[in-house]
């Protein structure tokens, strides 16, 4: 409520002290000092000076006040509780936050009707939908009252404090409304450093993906060891009994690596020879008419979600896959044995390359078209064919661009789950036949995060060190990508 309320004001002064400085800019417009900017820049000027720092405090405040709030409800806790662990302790403040929540919701002397126990807190809270206890304990009911009086001082002193600093911001900004200041200069720049910020995302959310990984796996690693992780060809993540410091399984990462690469290879040799010819075929071939029908109805393909897919292949693909096996057998050996099971390398392979193909043949048509059509015209004056021009003045052009298609494809290749869960299983063995089942990292990286799992042991942050494998994985696939496009953009620049 108070944010909104404070949300909402903050509105009204930006856009009051907007009109505002827009009016008097307009004022001196026609004097014989000519403006540098126009006035809509000096309403900008001084809605932003409004807005601007107001917001930084309110998000200050977001990121601030549940920690302040909850220490001081904390520190009311008698001492009973606070000898207890910090599980307990969270436990009890999350029940004091629901009862308070329900509080809140409630008409005015409700709260002081349940501190003298005229009614119960059950019963007030029955209409509020609020998950509460039969019987909360006094003290509860004392600490949620006290969280809901902190909650509306908290409100009221955030809503005090953006307005007194938007008309702060609102006054300085207004007296710099002037025929020579320079307006318009001070809304680019902070247009610029928007923009800069916005680009700044991507490398900040990369670093903090990457923290986050590197801290929990560096956890994993003080328990088990990186060679055994890194060279260990069994993946079998038992425990001991109570009371032993080290688990008793096996943390091999070659399985799931190698089932990663395997599936993944498969896929791209089903996506990338037909998403190449198809691109080839609509960007050099197809009529007008032609490609804006066929198009569409390939890109149709990306838009269906990866669990039919995976519907798909366990239903369907994997069985044909089985069934074709088994009249094979029959016919060359006279029994019914299938040699390719329905969850498989092949039948995941197979599924996901049609799932990859529009990747493939989207981009590459785009990187295909792109080409100068110098080019073309000028390889077919010297009398080359069309087939002969494809193959050697478009491809090549087109190579550093048709390269980060593929890698782009590679790496929604060794990202997929759902499609690998249900179509190659979830059993971590080591084998070069892609007829019998295998795993991928995803996939055990969600088995080890699924469950009542504490992050404290090395089944749980096991997956850290997974996620951070896949991602180094993905991070030398974007580095032989951008070396290859490099050697071969010099070649025709």
């Amino acid at each position: 409520m108070f944010l909104a309320l404070t949300l909402a004001l903050l509105a009204a002064l930006g856009l009051a002290g907007f009109l505002a400085a827009r009016a008097r800019a307009l004022a001196f417009s026609d004097a014989r000092q000519r403006p540098h900017s126009r006035p809509v820049y000096h309403g900008a000027f001084v809605g932003v000076a409004t807005v601007l720092p107001a917001l930084v405090v309110v998000l200050v405040w977001l990121v601030a006040s549940p920690a302040i709030v909850g220490s001081y409800i904390r520190s009311g806790f008698p001492d009973a509780l606070s000898t207890q662990s910090p599980a307990m302790q969270d436990l009890a403040y999350e029940t004091v936050a629901q009862i308070a929540a329900g509080l809140a919701r409630l008409p005015a002397g409700s709260v002081a009707a349940i501190s003298a126990g005229d009614i119960s807190i059950a019963d007030a809270l029955a209409g509020t939908g609020v998950p509460v206890a039969d019987n909360p304990s006094r003290m509860l009911i004392e600490a949620a009252v006290r969280l809901d009086h902190a909650w509306r001082v908290s409100g009221l002193c955030l809503v005090a404090l953006v307005v007194l600093v938007a008309l702060c911001g609102m006054a300085i900004s207004y007296r710099k409304v002037r025929p020579a200041f320079r307006a318009r200069s001070r809304i680019e720049q902070l247009i610029l450093a928007g923009l800069i910020l916005a680009s700044s995302l991507a490398v900040l959310t990369t670093l903090g993906i990457v923290l986050s990984m590197l801290t929990e796996a560096l956890r994993f690693f003080s328990i088990v060891s990186p060679r055994a992780f890194f060279f260990g060809t069994v993946w079998d993540p038992r425990f001991g009994l109570a009371g032993e410091n080290q688990p008793s399984g096996q943390f091999g990462l070659v399985p799931l690596l190698a089932g990663t690469l395997y599936i993944a290879l498969v896929a791209l040799l089903v996506a990338v020879p037909i998403g190449l010819y198809a691109a080839i075929y609509m960007a050099e071939y197809a009529g007008p008419r032609l490609r804006l029908v066929a198009k569409p109805v390939l890109e149709v393909l990306a838009g269906i979600p990866t669990i039919v897919y995976g519907f798909f292949a366990l239903v369907t693909v994997g069985p044909f896959f089985r069934d074709l096996s088994a009249s094979l057998s029959r016919l060359l050996t006279g029994d019914y044995n299938a040699f390719i099971q329905a969850q498989s390398v092949l039948t995941a392979g197979v599924v996901m390359g049609i799932m990859l193909i529009p990747y493939v043949s989207s981009l590459a048509d785009d990187i295909i078209n792109a080409v100068p059509e110098d080019l073309r015209e000028g390889s077919l004056g010297l009398g080359a064919t069309r087939s002969e021009t494809i193959k050697r003045v478009v491809l090549p052009a087109a190579l550093p661009g048709i390269v980060g298609a593929l890698l782009l494809t590679a790496s929604r290749a060794i990202g997929e789950t759902m499609i690998v869960v249900l179509a190659a299983g979830v059993a971590a063995q080591l084998h070069m036949s892609p007829f019998e089942p295998m795993t991928t990292i995803t996939v055990k990286i969600v088995s080890q995060l699924t469950g009542d799992l504490e992050f404290t042991s090395p089944q749980t942050l096991v997956a850290f060190a997974l996620g951070l494998t896949l991602f180094v994985l993905t991070l030398g696939l974007n580095i032989y990508a951008l070396y290859i496009v490099r050697r071969y953009r010099e070649q025709y620049e």
